[in-house]
């Protein structure tokens, strides 16, 4: 595990919400598009759904005659529509309450509140690692470490089907408290942490030796791309002659803050990103100003670089603005769409598989780094001095 690795695991999104909240979020999104809920309504309630109305009047028929406890019509409703949505098989498809619904929307845009913990969802194995705590979190308190795993939350075990669902659950409303398992160890304990509003930052930075800058980008939450400018032009600022920057385990997030990022360095005009929907339409996304930064620029990558990362990798490799350093990335090319109904709950679904500039596949492939480099295996604690990856970028950046 990395121990500088302080990552959020997220799906790579372009968030669209309804007029009905457009008001209130406007100067927070300039740039998101705004649609109406009709459209998501339809799909859940719509057309082609008669056979499943007649199933469930049956079998609501049989609980009113013979079942002896009281129904939850809420809760029963909810349940059925989030089955009914994991039947599509996809596992970035999620209905959400009302609840989680805001939960979501409140972390892409960076208004998290929770325990405090970077964490890595591996949404193929089912697991919830704790990457590290943050400091002074309420995790921190309970003495949760780096290296945790989840393995319950709420006393309900987390596996490849309810994953998702379960690290959304460790979020929730401020003042409130979660109760998880963790195994450490092969060993298992229990802690209760309180919820709290957490103070999120996206990026970490610092000057390296032979004046070179090094920016770690943590997720790609609402916010990011602004932080990471700020970070740069204060390491150009002191004398930065060259560029790292750092992605690894960060699985994502807003796609339009990795765009936002790569307008920095690429030429104006160049090919961005390409996105194909289901009927095979292409949406070419291409810069549309000149960069800032104008310093070589090496990227690191590796496994769980996921997503709005492999949007960024990929860009910057194919127009051939940064050397891609580590492992093969996790291999996500799909964006979701969040999408809010009416009554406040949502629908996240895939609605486009995209590619680099060059038209390279990423999704279940990943992206192959110009210069494969893999960590030390027998390390208690990553540093520095011996992140083989970092050091490698070092000596990559000093030949130019």
């Amino acid at each position: 595990m990395e121990s500088k690795g302080q990552k959020i695991y997220k799906i790579a999104m372009i968030i669209i919400i309804t007029a009905l909240l457009s008001s209130l979020i406007t100067t927070i999104i300039v740039s998101e598009k705004l649609t109406s809920s009709s459209s998501v309504k339809t799909i859940a309630e719509g057309d082609g759904t008669t056979g499943i109305e007649t199933a469930l009047a049956s079998i609501r028929t049989m609980l009113e005659d013979e079942y002896i406890g009281e129904l939850n019509d809420e809760q029963m409703l909810e349940t059925a529509i989030k089955g009914y949505v994991a039947g599509v098989g996809d596992e970035y498809t999620v209905y959400y309450t009302p609840d989680e619904m805001k939960q979501e929307y409140d972390n892409a845009m960076g208004n998290y509140v929770g325990i405090g913990i970077y964490m890595v969802v591996n949404y193929k194995e089912g697991t919830i690692t704790v990457v590290e705590p943050m400091k002074g979190s309420p995790a921190e308190a309970v003495g949760m470490q780096e290296g945790d795993l989840i393995t319950k939350v709420e006393g309900e075990t987390v596996t490849p089907e309810n994953v998702n669902t379960m690290s959304n659950k460790i979020k929730g409303e401020e003042g409130t408290k979660v109760k998880l398992e963790i195994t450490r160890d092969g060993k298992t304990q229990d802690v209760e942490v309180e919820r709290k509003k957490i103070e999120v930052s996206h990026i970490e930075s610092k000057m390296l030796e032979n004046n070179i800058a090094y920016i770690q980008i943590l997720d790609f939450d609402g916010g990011t791309a602004k932080e990471f400018k700020k970070n740069y032009e204060d390491l150009k600022s002191k004398g930065a002659t060259s560029l790292i920057i750092d992605i690894r385990s960060n699985g994502g997030g807003v796609v339009d803050e990795a765009i936002d990022i790569l307008e920095m360095i690429c030429d104006k005009n160049s090919t961005l990103l390409i996105e194909t929907d289901k009927d095979g339409n292409e949406t070419v996304t291409k810069s549309k100003e000149n960069p800032i930064i104008d310093v070589p620029v090496v990227v690191l990558v590796n496994g769980e670089s996921a997503s709005a990362s492999e949007i960024l990798a990929g860009a910057l490799k194919d127009n051939g603005k940064a050397k891609i350093i580590g492992t093969k990335t996790y291999g996500k090319g799909v964006i979701q769409t969040l999408y809010q109904l009416t009554d406040g709950s949502g629908l996240k679904m895939t609605t486009a598989e995209y590619c680099t500039p060059n038209r390279n596949k990423i999704n279940k492939l990943g992206i192959e780094p110009d210069i494969t480099v893999e960590l030390p295996e027998d390390i208690n604690e990553l540093t520095e001095e011996n992140d083989t990856q970092i050091q490698k970028a070092i000596e990559e950046l000093e030949k130019l």
